[in-house]
């Protein structure tokens, strides 16, 4: 038998560089992980909070929830500006503009540290946002920054940790390592390049490993165990599917609208009073969980929970109230994210098309109608099968939801041409400063003949 060469056995081993570069992604990953169960201890305290002051008196909301808006939208006006919204489209926009600065001003510590905390005083406040969002974006600014300081600067490596810690994020947000590795090609870098690969679901696993020994082998809704039969219970397919992708398009339509000042009462009143525009949405969720109870607030995890298990919680008001509560959230500018508050509307609207089917097991019409809804959302329809499946650790529905999720991108894309989150992540580029043009250089001097 051969020997193999040195040059053979470093190939194959990887040279020292590469070593010290998975060592740092394994490291940063252990970081994020931390730094996400910590986020969503806060968040969850948090939001108890709240529900304390909210069954004292359904009122306090009244007051509550404008003056944290309003405060929160004052507190991301200067330095903190990039903590506003979910934070995925300023990691999707760090990835497609490998620009120092810029990365810099979106991914540095303080902006990470202001995600957190804004996030969690949003939920103390009532907001009907998610924290999976903000995760992906402390994630990524955890491990860009841990990047750069173990001498990891050039743009590819940065794209690298960037990428690894945004999947990390999402993976232990929902203790879904799979959809980490999914989101992280599908919605972050639409691509995926060979020799990262492993790095990538190495920092994933790590991520993963660390949320389960610490927090234990959990399931986000609980293991649901439905299936679909073939005939009837496949129209469920066909409606979750087409409801939930126009659902889902028209709120992203909306959202961009509202982003780009349209209509121009509303972008006038965004752009001259930030602050009492973001208080008056607060005002106009706090009016919504006056009506309709307290699952306006927050993610809608209780109440999606709840329906994917066949323990309906609310009515079948809930799907079409959860929308408006997140548009409103979402539009007044304030930092928070899509993914929970989306799957908890999801859950709504395929709560309302099961009592359509008589028949058909009410959990697995909501299960669709949750992937659905999220398909519609972000058009990811492979990052929305695979959370859906791993939260609730079904695979038995996995056709189904395939199916569901790829004609709820199909009519998303009619109402909404361009997915939300790369849509936002575009206007961020579109606002940077133009890069200085430099003078051509002048031709030398020609020697005297």
């Amino acid at each position: 038998m051969d020997t193999p060469s040195p040059s053979s056995r470093t190939r194959w081993l990887g040279s020292r560089q590469q070593w010290f570069e998975r060592l740092a992604l394994w490291g940063g990953a252990v970081a994020v992980a931390l730094a996400a169960i910590l986020f969503a201890k806060a968040s969850d305290a948090a939001f108890a909070l709240f529900r304390r002051i909210y069954d004292a008196s359904p009122w306090w909301p009244l007051l509550l929830t404008p003056a944290v808006f309003g405060l929160l939208a004052w507190l991301t006006h200067g330095a903190l500006k990039p903590t506003r919204g979910s934070g995925i489209p300023q990691v999707i926009a760090a990835l497609d503009k490998p620009d120092a600065d810029f990365r810099q001003r979106n991914l540095s510590l303080p902006v990470s540290a202001g995600k957190l905390g804004l996030t969690v005083l949003a939920l103390m406040g009532g907001a009907s946002v998610g924290r999976e969002g903000p995760t992906v974006h402390v994630g990524a600014s955890l491990m860009y920054v841990i990047g750069r300081a173990l001498g990891f600067r050039d743009p590819r490596h940065a794209g690298h940790f960037l990428l690894a810690g945004g999947a990390a994020g999402i993976a232990a947000a929902f203790n879904t390592p799979l959809a980490g590795v999914v989101f992280a090609i599908e919605e972050l870098s639409g691509r995926l390049e060979h020799r990262f690969s492993g790095a990538l679901l190495t920092a994933v696993i790590v991520g993963g490993v660390v949320s389960l020994g610490l927090l234990g082998n959990y399931t986000y809704f609980g293991r649901v165990d439905v299936a679909l039969p073939l005939g009837m219970g496949w129209l469920a397919v066909l409606l979750c599917g087409v409801v939930g992708g126009l659902a889902g398009g028209v709120f992203s339509r909306v959202v961009l609208a509202a982003m780009d000042g349209r209509p121009r009462w509303l972008g006038r009143a965004r752009a001259a009073r930030p602050v009492l525009f973001a208080a008056a949405c607060g005002l106009l969720l706090a009016l919504l969980g006056l009506v309709f109870g307290a699952g306006a607030f927050g993610t809608g995890y209780e109440q999606a929970r709840g329906l994917v298990q066949g323990q309906a919680l609310v009515g079948h008001e809930f799907g079409l109230m959860k929308l408006a509560a997140n548009l409103v959230s979402y539009i007044a500018g304030i930092p928070g994210g899509l993914f929970s508050p989306a799957l908890a509307v999801g859950a709504g609207i395929g709560h309302n098309l099961a009592a359509l089917l008589p028949g058909v097991d009410p959990s697995a019409v909501v299960l669709l109608g949750m992937c659905a809804y999220l398909t519609g959302v972000t058009q990811a329809p492979l990052t929305s099968a695979v959370i859906s499946m791993e939260l609730t650790d079904n695979t038995d529905m996995l056709l189904p939801i395939l199916a569901a999720v790829l004609l709820a991108r199909a009519v998303s894309s009619l109402v909404c041409r361009q997915p939300i989150y790369r849509a936002l992540a575009q206007r961020l580029l579109d606002v940077m400063p133009a890069a200085p043009v430099q003078a051509p250089a002048a031709p030398p001097a020609r020697p005297d003949a």
